[in-house]
């Protein structure tokens, strides 16, 4: 069997520049002996003949299009177009995606960006070549206010926030410590920073900051590394798209290569694509930044193909540690060493590859403390006919692919995974898991393969298994949030209605996004937190570490400013208390260092916390309330379920 770069070459003699596959003609010989079919991984997938077997559903429908049950737990509703949102589309070049460039689609930021304790939504967009050529109005990107009463406004012209370009990823965050969160835009082509002008305008400062670059960068990550006070900002590269050299199947820009999956032809990348580094800007405090990838130890020498960046303190020391998810190549994860330096871990930490020595198809990525060891592991998306990865973290940021111990790779095979979060959707102490899917390729759904364009998310609601804790599949019920079937891409997770439920936001492409409404039935309690930093901490409290004593239980959260598919999630440490009316101890490890026990008085609340003052503001029921008033009886939802 000849493999390249881990990939195993099976019966087929075309070459192939399929992610996670670098395919080259074989020798006659072996095609006498074909290797027995084992599942690749790549955003590209499975060469024909190579995939796993297709899953069909009783009326024999591929699974990721259907599996539907007519009687079962209700989590989420579609609420997309009640709450003002179905008029938005996102687009990213044809129907046909003839090139990679159009099939990855955009991310999803929530973000408060005015301040009044209420989370907006901002919708990246893609673009076409004849948008970049100035032959039809480009798509725009969407901000959308949150209205308090279970709307949306798009305020995005207003806001001056709807870049475009060929949108791909966002993360939010204060960069310049003014109390006003900031986004950051990637890009194919110069990306932005957009800087917020307290009067719920923007304007995009990336040539003055210095940190556009140029040609594809699809992610970013906010972290103040060094411990100066000020949030630094890492950029992934995926695949330098040259338009004077088109990536055409058996062109000379794939080197007269044929690009196909399962037998037809398709677009060709990231595999045999010259990929683009990753940067490391350092903040300058002066409104500037400078480039310190090769300095700090970070550097992307052979230029994978990265998506998503994390930062996150994995010591819960206040120093923040970084894992970025590459396509088809292996995982990084660089620990911080205090000196401004970080320490490749990549290998050594089980991060860098699944339990089989693979490299997969990183997409996503979702953090969390799902087995409360207060300690972050990593839930990571991947292609289809490839199971989705579980890390767990035994410890000292040493990670074990468990993803078929704790219930979460047969299933997730069939799906092509992209954004993914870790949230407590019942609100009983225990992380659940969700999942969005859709494919890269269209031309599935012209084979009968087991497979398609679109397709459904997936919830796995967090279980007892024995001393540990297991993910046990929710069945979609028809009609419902998880029986939608769209070709999802981004998705963000928060509480957009501020009544303590997890809801889940969708970035499509080619579509109107998806607004997924937490309607769980349960009536459990729940606690949330806004940090704000001190002096010598980030103003936004980036890559601080929550640790909440309560109802029996130790749970951790982390404010982070990026997440899932190139997206960023609700800043707040959300935690579910179960039926405890005692919300518990607040253990907050700030980015300075410093260690702040803080008692919440109680539960059903959203308390700002302020480092050194303990709490400094609350909402009840979604609205402002004193401190001793929020210390009273729990107040009922803000709005109808």
């Amino acid at each position: 069997m000849l493999t390249i770069r881990g990939c195993v070459l099976g019966t087929l003699t075309t070459v192939f520049l399929l992610p996670c596959t670098a395919w080259t003609q074989q020798a006659p010989e072996l095609l006498d002996k074909p290797a027995p079919p084992k599942a690749q991984q790549g955003m590209g997938g499975i060469a024909g003949g190579l995939g796993a077997a297709p899953v069909y559903d009783e009326q024999k429908r591929p699974i990721t299009a259907g599996g539907f049950v007519e009687k079962g737990a209700v989590v989420f509703q579609d609420i997309t177009k009640t709450a003002g949102l179905s008029g938005w589309t996102h687009k990213m070049g044809t129907p046909q995606k003839d090139f990679i460039v159009e099939t990855n689609g955009s991310g999803v930021c929530l973000i408060d960006y005015d301040n009044d304790g209420w989370l907006d939504i901002y919708l990246v967009n893609g673009s076409t070549f004849q948008a970049l050529d100035g032959k039809e109005e480009p798509p725009h990107a969407a901000l959308f206010h949150n209205n308090h009463d279970g709307t949306f406004t798009d305020v995005s012209a207003k806001a001056g926030v709807q870049n475009d370009r060929w949108g791909y990823g966002c993360s939010a965050a204060d960069y310049d410590n003014d109390g006003w969160p900031d986004i950051y835009v990637n890009n194919y082509g110069k990306n932005r920073l957009y800087h917020n002008n307290h009067d719920g305008t923007f304007t995009d400062v990336a040539e003055k900051a210095g940190v556009t670059l140029g040609n594809w960068s699809p992610g970013s990550a906010w972290g103040d590394y060094d411990g100066d006070g000020l949030l630094d900002l890492y950029v992934t590269g995926y695949v330098h798209f040259d338009r004077d050299n088109l990536p055409i199947g058996g062109s000379k820009a794939v080197g007269y290569s044929f690009c196909q999956y399962r037998g037809e032809a398709v677009n060709c990348g990231p595999r045999g694509l010259q990929g683009e580094p990753d940067h490391l800007f350092h903040n300058n405090g002066d409104g500037t930044f400078t480039d310190v990838t090769v300095k700090a130890g970070v550097e992307d020498k052979d230029r994978y193909y990265g998506f998503t960046p994390i930062f996150v303190s994995l010591k819960g020391d206040g120093k923040p540690d970084l894992v970025v998810g590459n396509d088809s190549e292996p995982n990084f994860l660089y620990l911080n060493k205090g000196d401004g330096t970080f320490e490749d871990d990549s290998y050594i930490s089980g991060f860098a590859l699944n339990k089989d020595g693979r490299e997969i198809a990183s997409m996503g990525i979702a953090a969390g403390d799902y087995d409360n060891s207060g300690q972050v592991s990593f839930f990571v998306t991947d292609f289809g006919d490839d199971y989705k990865v579980l890390y767990h973290n035994d410890g000292d940021a040493n990670f074990t692919d468990v993803s078929y111990k704790a219930g979460v790779a047969q299933t997730t095979i069939p799906f092509v995974g992209w954004g993914d979060g870790f949230l407590d959707y019942d609100n009983d102490g225990w992380l659940d898991l969700f999942m969005v899917a859709g494919h890269t390729y269209p031309q599935v759904d012209q084979h009968d393969w087991g497979t398609t364009f679109a397709e459904r998310p997936l919830l796995f609601r967090n279980v007892p298994d024995g001393k540990g804790r297991r993910f046990e599949y929710v069945p979609p019920v028809k009609g419902t949030g998880l029986a939608m079937v769209i070709p999802a891409r981004g998705a963000a997770f928060g509480d957009l209605f501020n009544d303590g439920k997890i809801d889940v936001i969708i970035n499509p492409i080619d579509g109107p996004p998806v607004l997924l409404r937490n309607v769980n039935p349960d009536h459990h309690h729940w606690v949330e937190m806004k940090l704000v930093g001190g002096p010598k901490s980030p103003r936004d409290a980036t890559c601080a570490t929550v640790y909440l004593k309560a109802n029996g239980m130790r749970m951790r959260q982390d404010v982070l400013a990026s997440g899932s598919y190139i997206s960023a999630n609700d800043r707040r440490p959300h935690f579910g208390l179960g039926d405890s009316t005692d919300a518990g101890t607040a253990e907050i490890h700030w980015p300075s260092g410093a260690k702040e026990m803080v008692k919440l008085p109680a539960v059903d609340r959203i308390f700002t916390i302020t480092e050194g003052q303990g709490i400094t503001g609350a909402l009840c029921g979604g609205m402002p309330c004193a401190i001793k008033e929020a210390a009273g009886k729990p107040a009922a939802p803000d709005s109808p379920r």
